[in-house]
């Protein structure tokens, strides 16, 4: 299958839709704010086709009197807080449009952002393009983070001991800093825009993240099909940027934590996530307590003990979880077995398993420019990969409340439409 019938680029002659995700947990204001931009920028060359916002069982008004000025809104509510990649493959299934745009509820459109973004998907660019991100900018109009690297374990140390301040040719940073657009290896998720087919080719967001690093997973399956990510520079995004998290404290760190340690055991070699998983629980927080003292922030301290402690016993509750099912699963009787002859000479033989299907990743063009920024040489992912050795990536067990299922249940568009 060509990838490229996956990229992010439509032809000029039709006017492309986009169905617009906003997951919400407790923004006040800054939804009714989002959804107002939405509306004001220009979407003569980009329509808005439906507006989708999944709330995770917020506490605070932040639904009251919302109104897309006559795009239609859709409002799901959830009884629990199910994580921030399930809530987006909730809003995903509810449209139908050739395009996705997966935007934050602290985020505010400029008026010319939606006509920035369609005439970039006409370009040859955006037919090599599998997501598209915008630049952030803060209330006073500064560039904040709006793309990074894929994150590697040299990458992470360099930011846990600020070696990557120090030494930044040998511990690159892990975000990015660009001046004008090009590829990157990852947009953040604030705005976060590819192709709907693309979307339900990589099975959506892999819902064993609760939050963070739902977006550089998917990001980093999309660029292993060749579909990489590309930094628009000139589609501004103003991005408040926390507003959820910054009600978390220490369950803030303690999700970053679990999240990459998940993502590591997933995409990283063994050694380099065992690696990590000691540095998290040893270096990572000597530092992030000494930053807290320096500051003078006792808040700081705090959220760091509360965070690291919450991820020690979710490793802990993790490795055990995984540790009995091996166990089960080798206690286990043996398998049935079925006779070649009659029952006086038969020669028994274990009953051959069930074919299952290996999901290889196609390999990727390795003609294609090496990106600004990126990380180097990337570990592709192996057809036995179904199978690690390391019991964390064998069975990742629940990553959140709100884990419901394995990646694979966003339906594709014509199965919706069957079922309505």
């Amino acid at each position: 299958m060509d990838p490229r019938g996956d990229a992010i680029g439509v032809r000029q002659r039709v006017l492309p839709s986009v169905d617009v995700v906003v997951v919400n947990w407790n923004t006040g204001p800054c939804l009714g704010n989002c959804l107002r931009s939405i509306v004001r920028t220009d979407r003569s060359r980009l329509r808005v086709a439906r507006i989708v916002v999944v709330d995770n069982a917020s506490t605070d008004d932040s639904l009251r009197g919302l109104s897309a000025g006559g795009i239609p809104l859709d409002i799901v509510r959830n009884a629990t807080n199910r994580g921030f990649a399930v809530a987006c493959n909730q809003g995903a299934a509810r449209g139908s449009s050739e395009l996705l745009l997966f935007l934050n509820p602290d985020t505010e459109l400029y008026p010319d952002t939606l006509r920035v973004v369609a005439a970039f998907l006409g370009t040859s660019a955006a037919r090599a393009t599998g997501i598209c991100g915008g630049r952030m900018l803060d209330e006073r109009g500064r560039t904040v983070i709006s793309c990074s690297r894929f994150p590697t374990l040299r990458v992470v140390l360099g930011k846990i001991t600020g070696l990557d301040r120090l030494a930044p040719t040998l511990f690159p940073p892990h975000h990015l800093d660009p001046t004008g657009s090009g590829p990157v290896d990852q947009v953040i998720g604030a705005f976060f825009l590819l192709r709907r087919t693309l979307f339900e080719r990589l099975d959506g967001f892999d819902q064993r993240y609760f939050l963070y690093f739902e977006e550089t997973d998917l990001a980093l399956r999309a660029d292993l099909l060749g579909l990489g990510s590309y930094h628009l520079h000139e589609a501004r995004v103003r991005h408040l940027g926390g507003v959820s998290s910054a009600r978390l404290g220490g369950g803030r760190l303690r999700h970053s934590l679990c999240s990459r340690t998940q993502y590591a055991y997933r995409h990283w070699p063994r050694t380099h996530a065992w690696l990590l998983v000691a540095l998290t629980l040893t270096v990572e927080p000597v530092a992030r307590l000494a930053r807290a003292l320096v500051r003078a922030s006792p808040a700081e301290a705090r959220a760091t003990l509360l965070g690291v402690g919450g991820y020690a016993h979710w490793l802990c509750a993790h490795t055990l979880h995984v540790l009995e099912r091996r166990l089960l699963r080798a206690l286990a009787p043996d398998p049935p077995t079925a006779s070649t002859k009659d029952h006086r000479h038969a020669h028994h033989r274990p009953l051959p398993a069930p074919p299952h299907p290996v999901h290889a990743a196609p390999a990727r063009d390795e003609s294609r420019t090496a990106r600004p920024g990126a990380a180097g040489p990337r570990r592709r992912l192996r057809a036995d990969s179904a199978a690690p050795a390391d019991p964390l990536a064998a069975d990742p067990g629940p990553a959140g409340p709100g884990d419901q299922r394995q990646t694979g249940a966003v339906p594709a568009t014509a199965h919706r439409r069957r079922g309505r």
